[in-house]
């Protein structure tokens, strides 16, 4: 793929005459709004808008690509597989003079575009996003801008934009099709929200599929949706274990759902794997120290990290590159999965 020519910035005398003005009056609506008549205020923020202005110093960076600068936009800072990846960005940018600004967004697609605009208002050059699932006004936005980007923590062979990861249907299909040669038929799932998570959303898919290979299929019952932390792990868990039938595995998305599941069964006196088998996703650095040990599919962090990096170096210096990036997860078998209890029976 051939990156575009970036095309000129709007100036300020463009918006002037868009908006029937001075320049000095849109001068006035950027700096003090409060002193111009509503009207007029919004006749330039209009032509603000239509023109896709930027600020002067904004405009020129991105024109130029003279400040080094890449951003990146992630859902949290809160879980270390986030930090870990932008980490890894981070030390790759530096030994080529680049510096990264991290916007989070907190699941949010409003967020994500207000984080998008302040970004490309301090002149960002390129940028590292998380999943494939964005606003199309988002889409529009950085492509209208010509910014060069990639999708983490995710991977398609035919992707309609960039993307350095993993299959995240392949890696559950993975652990469901790992569980069921177990013996295990009653495979529960506790993901993240899947509205705007294609990551969450492509993770139960993969359970369903595994199951339907099997011949078997996953009840709605037993798909339980969470917020990202302990406490929703251990609410999800306590729901599916109240149910009149309730699972012998349960597949969930992050190892701190699984760490949430397995600290709500400890609390209910269910032993785990002999009554109950939990497997997480990520690999964390606790997961190898939970009681009992974490099973749970390994992602490549750092060399996602490394290649995103690398991509939209070679982006913004006209190399050459490969527009989708494939990266193997590995399952992690430790001590929270056995056979089922109903196939020892």
């Amino acid at each position: 793929m051939e990156t575009k020519p970036l095309r000129e910035t709007a100036r300020l005398v463009d918006v002037a005459k868009r908006a029937q003005v001075s320049v000095a009056t849109v001068s006035r609506v950027l700096n003090s709004p409060h002193i111009v008549r509503p009207d007029v205020r919004q006749r330039v923020n209009e032509a603000i808008k239509e023109l896709g202005y930027l600020r002067n110093a904004a405009a020129r960076a991105l024109r130029m690509h003279s400040n080094r600068l890449f951003g990146a936009l992630v859902p949290t800072l809160n879980h270390a597989i986030y930090a870990a990846m932008i980490e890894a960005v981070q030390r790759r940018l530096s030994e080529r003079g680049y510096l990264l600004i991290v916007g989070q967004t907190d699941f949010s697609p409003e967020a994500e575009l207000v984080h998008v605009n302040a970004l490309i208002e301090h002149g960002v050059e390129a940028l590292v996003l998380v999943g494939e699932t964005h606003a199309p006004e988002f889409y529009e936005l950085i492509e209208r801008k010509n910014i060069p980007f990639i999708n983490t923590y995710t991977y398609q062979a035919k992707a309609v934009h960039p993307c350095v990861g993993f299959d995240n249907r392949r890696a559950t299909f993975q652990m469901a099709d790992y569980l069921m040669d177990m013996g295990h038929q009653n495979i529960a799932v506790i993901v993240g929200i899947c509205k705007d998570n294609d990551r969450a959303t492509q993770r139960v898919e993969g359970v369903k599929q595994a199951m339907q290979a099997h011949g078997l299929t996953l009840p709605p019952e037993y798909i339980m949706e969470s917020r990202y932390t302990i406490e929703s792990g251990r609410h999800a868990m306590r729901r599916l274990l109240s149910l009149p039938n309730p699972p012998t595995a349960v597949v969930t998305g992050t190892d701190v759902l699984a760490f949430g599941a397995l600290s709500e069964c400890k609390a209910q006196g269910i032993e785990v794997p002999r009554d109950l088998s939990i497997t997480g996703f990520d690999d964390m650095e606790f997961a190898a120290h939970t009681e009992p040990p974490l099973t749970t599919m390994q992602i490549p962090l750092v060399q996602m990290g490394q290649a995103a990096a690398d991509y939209l170096l070679a982006v913004v210096n006209n190399e050459p590159r490969y527009d989708q990036i494939e990266l193997e997860t590995r399952l992690v078998v430790r001590k929270t999965t056995a056979r089922s209890p109903v196939s020892k029976q």
